[in-house]
């Protein structure tokens, strides 16, 4: 028995020494400045033979060669990026990355709450800087996140961090800036029959939803509230518009639904999945829904359907002037978010258009694109550079990362064992 637990003990600390997360970064110390490469800027446009500037955290400057010619780089470390690509950092939003570490393992699932309503549960205080995921999604050009829990019908509340840091308080870019909701689902699976059914309760469950939001709404306005509410306290800025509601829908009537009810909350609503919101553009632009949308490379929701229906749905979006943004299912599925966006290319999206999908546009989704989301000069410096094209799975290599400035160490534990293994292959031969 001893001898069993040594052994397990000392399979235990090899496997945890390998699966070290990489230090954070030391804060910007030198001027640097990269030349040579195509900086895709995540608004849309794209500068060829681009220069980029930054210093202690903020970019300084953006443009040409050749504007950058009448400018003094004396002071700065030079990055020759010839043949290469620079983007902003890529955000991955509405994710359980960093509350999550083995789906399987249940000590290590911090992302679902016991209850039905959950407006106060903050997701930021259980995020886990030190995860082992981390280092190989943000290998993937993935240097923001928003993390958000996922349980009951109102899940809590969401944060934006970046990820490199070493506690969530210093991860945190914007605290609680949102509250999920899960609305109800038109139809439900049975999973021992193998089929969808009509949920009986729906109309029932939008009325529970919308009597809980108009009792914590009529908490806020009294003056005389006597003993604290915690969880309607936690409302307070969802109804001075200062915090958005992320609203998890997939089926066209249940976005209408979610659309008609914030319209009458008086609530700022952004839609999350939307699979149908292609069928429901018009109203998602008369009541100025943004959508961010799940995992391009799925299979459509309806039967009748095209199959390429989620490949083709971002440009119809974007043709119908619906402000969107690219997302994807899971936590260390986020590595492939990048090709999600990718794969809306071929159907009808433009390059720059998808990359602002993964940046500038899911930025001004979060409120935080006065901060990030774009290359532009007083923005913090987050951003990477890609020896290929980022969005294609056959060329994207990510070289070299900076979030607000710092270096970030881009080795993970995939990495670690293809050097172990090709060590010991390459030795055999």
């Amino acid at each position: 028995m001893r001898l069993f637990t040594l052994l397990l003990f000392h399979i235990v600390v090899c496997t945890g020494l390998m699966a070290q997360v990489p230090a954070p970064g030391p804060a910007q110390s030198q001027p640097i400045y990269i030349t040579g490469a195509t900086a895709h800027l995540g608004n849309g446009t794209v500068i060829e033979n681009a220069v980029i500037g930054f210093d202690q955290g903020k970019i300084t400057f953006v443009g040409t060669v050749a504007e950058a010619e009448q400018r003094s780089w004396s002071s700065y470390t030079k990055i020759q990026a010839e043949g290469k690509h620079v983007y902003p950092g890529f955000i991955a939003t509405a994710t359980n990355l960093g509350l999550v570490d083995i789906s399987a393992v249940r000590a290590t699932r911090d992302f679902d709450e016991t209850g039905l309503m959950n407006p106060s549960v903050r997701s930021l205080i259980a995020y886990n800087t030190d995860s082992p995921v981390t280092p190989t999604v943000r290998s993937q050009g993935v240097l923001l996140a928003q993390i958000a829990p996922s349980g009951g019908r109102v899940s809590g509340l969401s944060s934006l961090v970046h990820l490199d840091a070493w506690n969530w308080e210093d991860a945190a870019i914007a605290a609680d800036e949102g509250l999920f909701v899960n609305w109800p689902s038109l139809f439900s699976y049975n999973w021992r029959e193998r089929r969808y059914s009509k949920n009986e309760n729906y109309s029932e469950q939008v009325e529970e939803l919308r009597q809980f939001f108009m009792e914590a709404k009529a908490y806020h306005e009294r003056t005389d509230r006597g003993q604290a509410n915690l969880k309607f306290e936690a409302m307070g800025p969802v109804f001075s518009g200062e915090r958005q509601v992320y609203v998890r829908a997939q089926e066209a009537k249940e976005i209408l639904h979610a659309i008609e009810w914030a319209q009458g909350m008086g609530l700022k609503l952004v839609i999350v999945d939307g699979r149908e919101s292609w069928m429901v553009t018009e109203a998602l632009k008369a009541a100025g829904v943004p959508v961010i949308l799940r995992s391009t490379q799925s299979l459509p929701s309806r039967v009748d359907a095209d199959i390429d229906q989620p490949f083709k749905t971002p440009a119809m979006l974007k043709a119908a002037e619906v402000k969107f943004g690219f997302g994807h299912d899971g936590y260390w599925q986020q590595r492939n978010l990048a090709y999600q966006a990718g794969q809306a290319i071929g159907f009808g999206l433009s390059y720059e258009d998808a990359v602002a999908g993964l940046t500038g546009d899911l930025a001004d989704i979060l409120g935080v694109s006065d901060r990030l989301g774009t290359l532009e000069a007083g923005k913090d410096a987050t951003l990477f550079i890609s020896s290929g094209d980022a969005l294609d799975v056959r060329t994207g290599n990510v070289e070299q990362a900076f979030i607000q400035g710092r270096a970030v160490d881009l080795d993970n534990v995939q990495k670690a064992l293809y050097r172990r293994f090709k060590g010991k292959y390459d030795a055999e031969r």
